[in-house]
């Protein structure tokens, strides 16, 4: 037998090289991410004082949650 117990003949094998498709949606999610973190930085040196009063109440929230 040329097969290994690993991979029986009727199971596909594991595929190592993801589909075109899901690496062009991997690139425009990553793409998305970084437009989306410099659109907060923006945000954040144009608007400061909404900025720092969003962080304040973020950390008050994460002072107060308790799991």
């Amino acid at each position: 037998m040329t097969e290994s117990a690993e991979n029986p003949p009727d199971q596909p094998r594991p595929r190592l090289v993801a589909p075109r498709r899901d690496l062009d949606r991997l690139h425009r999610r990553a793409e998305f991410l970084r437009e989306l973190e410099e659109a907060k930085a923006l945000r954040d040196r144009i608007a400061p004082r909404r900025a720092r009063r969003r962080l304040l109440r973020e950390a008050m929230r994460r002072a107060t949650y308790h799991h």
